[in-house]
């Protein structure tokens, strides 16, 4: 299943700067739409999705800052701000305003890039904290896993020891089942590019975990490696029941 491509809402009045931005996310897997000022932004928002709006602050009529006010007024659409002017005081108050980035010119392409797949993973990873505080525990391929008390028990019910490092990445691939999953979003979502985290740390604990709860780890089939994709976890997973018995209390 791969990831969604997002829609990317531009809104800038300089005809050149827009086209580049365009014209570079375009080549970098995101959907792309263009406004010139607040009266495009709202009609582009009324006619389509928009999982991102970029929102430049010099804009003829109502300004960058006025718009995102308004938009956070109405929406959790994320808001990356660009401005010419790179003082602290307009960055404090584009974010006090609700944008969740904000972003100097000249600025390189690559960067803004870099922003908006962080400020997107971010967003999944709130949407899968919310979904998933009513649940406790989720069971997957007669596995259970408790996020209260922080434990794995096999499908016998028997606790298997975990570190904390491995709990915490098994337990972001059962909140997201199906998806195909980065090394580098793992990263950020397990832990939040610590200082000394790197992509091979991930492979190393996929491949501990495997050797838990697959009942092959040189064949596995719970977590699927993807080719230059990252890792997918295939099982279905369900609510746990409250108070259900596993085989170690029978």
């Amino acid at each position: 299943m791969a990831q969604a491509i997002p829609n990317i809402l531009v809104v800038e009045d300089d005809r050149e700067t827009r086209l580049l931005i365009a014209k570079y996310l375009r080549k970098n897997a995101c959907n792309v739409a263009t406004a010139s000022d607040g009266r495009e932004m709202a009609r582009a928002m009324i006619d389509r999705r928009v999982d991102l709006l970029i929102l430049d602050v010099m804009l003829p009529g109502e300004d960058g800052l006025t718009l995102c006010r308004k938009v956070r007024a109405q929406s959790q659409t994320p808001i990356i701000m660009l401005t010419a002017r790179a003082e602290d005081v307009d960055r404090i108050l584009g974010l006090e305003m609700g944008a969740d980035d904000y972003l100097a010119k000249p600025f390189n392409p690559r960067e803004l890039l870099a922003r908006i797949n962080a400020v997107l993973r971010r967003q999944a990873a709130a949407f899968a904290a919310s979904a998933s505080q009513g649940a406790t525990a989720l069971t997957f391929a007669g596995w259970r896993i408790d996020f209260r008390l922080r434990e794995l028990r096999n499908p016998q019910g028997a606790h298997v020891a975990m570190t904390s490092a491995e709990f915490d990445l098994l337990r972001t691939f059962c909140e997201r089942p199906g998806r195909v999953l980065s090394r580098d979003s793992l990263l950020d979502l397990t832990q939040g590019r610590n200082a000394g985290s790197f992509e091979r740390s991930i492979d190393v604990l996929v491949s501990r975990i495997r050797r838990k709860i697959e009942p092959d780890p040189q064949a596995a089939t719970l977590i699927k490696t993807v080719r230059s994709g990252g890792y997918m976890f295939t099982p279905h997973v369900e609510p746990a029941e409250a108070g259900a018995p596993t085989a170690a209390d029978r």
